[in-house]
């Protein structure tokens, strides 16, 4: 009985084309959402300047072993080229391939999940403007048992929330708008919040930081308290969005780069929305 529970709880969930909105994708907002999801540093070619090739190939060192990054270009046989847009939405929002097995959480669906299907697909429609490329991404290099992707099912169950991105009415415009920024397209909560045991994030520790997932080094806290930005201001978050300066006098350094160039290229007031969200959390040591 346990076995056959467990082979039902793992099950993938979906959604099917019915479950689709009627809408025509806008591929200059997908360019937008795009960019703020940094979608291009992970699936461009490793140390490439050109944003708009996306063959993968990254390797993303883990506890667990090592993720290599796929191809998302719109090419039919490599990369994602013959994807509907149901199966698009499948993958960044469930987590579940075209063939319907589970995807690794390397891939951050888990915040991905929060964002609207219109925010999604014109992204899938930005990405079918760019150039099809052909390449070669290696397996992924895990140990059991992490290979059984249908044991993933039984990890979405335990740690993962399929609700979508819902405003809160007590909070403004531009702090919900935040909101959806840091949670859902910018996924921070991925890097910044400490894992357990099983990788799954402990949210009661949300933006706190922890030590970084390939072991060297640590993300820091980006709360309000002491230890983290406790003493920045909103001006001085926007600021660091806008050209990576530090309240100290320092620069940004590391893998913040790529996310403070693709945050310097929203608008102000999105920049500003993801100041005022991140001074309104909870200060968490």
């Amino acid at each position: 009985m346990g076995l056959i529970a467990a082979y039902i709880l793992s099950a993938p969930v979906t959604l099917a084309q019915a479950d689709m909105p009627k809408y025509t994708p806008d591929a200059k907002n997908g360019k937008y959402i795009f960019t703020a999801g940094g979608c291009a540093s992970c699936h461009a070619a490793p140390k490439s300047k050109d944003k708009t090739r996306l063959p993968g190939g990254l390797a993303l060192e883990t506890p667990f072993g090592t993720f290599y990054v796929p191809n998302i270009s719109p090419d039919k046989t490599n990369g994602i080229g013959g994807w509907t847009n149901v199966q698009f939405v499948n993958a960044m929002k469930y987590g579940v391939s075209p063939d319907g097995s589970h995807y690794y959480p390397s891939f951050p669906y888990t915040s991905y999940r929060l964002m609207k299907n219109t925010d999604v697909l014109d992204i899938k429609a930005y990405i079918d403007t760019l150039p099809a490329v052909k390449s070669t991404v290696p397996d992924h290099d895990l140990a059991l048992p992490f290979r059984i992707r249908r044991a993933l099912g039984l990890w979405k169950f335990l740690f993962m929330d399929y609700a979508e991105f819902k405003p809160d009415p007590k909070l403004s415009k531009t702090l919900n708008r935040g909101a959806y920024l840091v949670n859902g397209p910018g996924h921070c909560a991925e890097c910044h919040t400490l894992r357990n045991i099983l990788g799954g994030r402990q949210d009661s520790l949300a933006m706190a930081g922890g030590p970084a997932p390939d072991g060297d080094g640590k993300i820091p806290n980006i709360t309000p308290h002491k230890n983290g930005i406790g003493d920045w201001s909103a001006d001085d978050i926007l600021v660091f969005l806008e050209d990576g300066s530090l309240p100290d006098g320092d620069y940004v350094g590391g893998t913040m780069v790529d996310v403070q160039e693709n945050m310097a290229q929203l608008n102000g007031a999105d920049r500003q929305a993801i100041a005022e969200y991140l001074k309104s959390l909870a200060p968490i040591p």
